[in-house]
């Protein structure tokens, strides 16, 4: 029997169920089946929506980089980001992946006119009065190792903090920190892929 679940996987916790290092894992917060797993990944100092599920046919679609999807990350940067940086993030940046340069694909990027509404973070980022932190959007199709940090990063503008709100029509719209959703299949492939069939 198949399991799908959506999570909003809070800050400072390990994107898998066993512990490692005292740090906090999914285990803390959710309880599912032994035999379910987090589809891909979200770094410790990340946050957002994670998909956790058996399904190993759902694992592949979304894990293999041909079939290339939505991701929609909100993201906190350090510092007034520019027209410019916006337009480099949208266009592709060069950043190094396992030491080896790799120019990312283009992107849908924009500033939030106002800050989204987001849940708290525990611990907070760091205020500093004179320097502002202002939201930007990213959307790709694609998810190297740290990538939106390594591109906010390349314009100029480091990530304070980090969210991944929507994998394609999926998001944690109404979800708080360590929320899960149970979701039937159908419901989810409909999401995801525009199609019913989760066989």
């Amino acid at each position: 029997m198949y399991h799908y679940y959506i999570i909003y996987k809070p800050y400072l916790v390990l994107s898998q169920f066993t512990a490692q290092d005292d740090k906090q894992s999914l285990k803390d917060f959710f309880d599912v089946p032994k035999d379910v797993y987090p589809v891909g990944r979200l770094d410790y100092d990340s946050e957002g929506l994670l998909i956790l599920t058996n399904d190993t046919k759902l694992n592949h679609r979304l894990l293999n980089p041909s079939f290339a999807h939505e991701r929609e990350y909100w993201v906190q940067v350090d510092g007034a980001v520019t027209d410019l940086a916006i337009t480099q993030l949208a266009k592709g940046v060069a950043i190094s992946i396992d030491g080896k340069k790799y120019h990312t694909q283009k992107a849908v990027a924009g500033r939030f006119e106002e800050a989204p509404v987001v849940a708290a973070r525990v611990p907070p980022i760091r205020y500093r009065a004179n320097i502002p932190a202002p939201w930007i959007k990213l959307i790709l199709k694609e998810g190297k190792n740290r990538q939106v940090r390594k591109m906010t990063a390349g314009v100029g503008f480091p990530t304070l903090r980090l969210i991944r709100y929507r994998i394609e029509q999926i998001t944690l719209d109404n979800m708080q920190p360590g929320d899960m959703i149970k979701l039937p299949g159908k419901t989810l492939y409909h999401k995801l892929f525009g199609k019913d069939d989760n066989m």
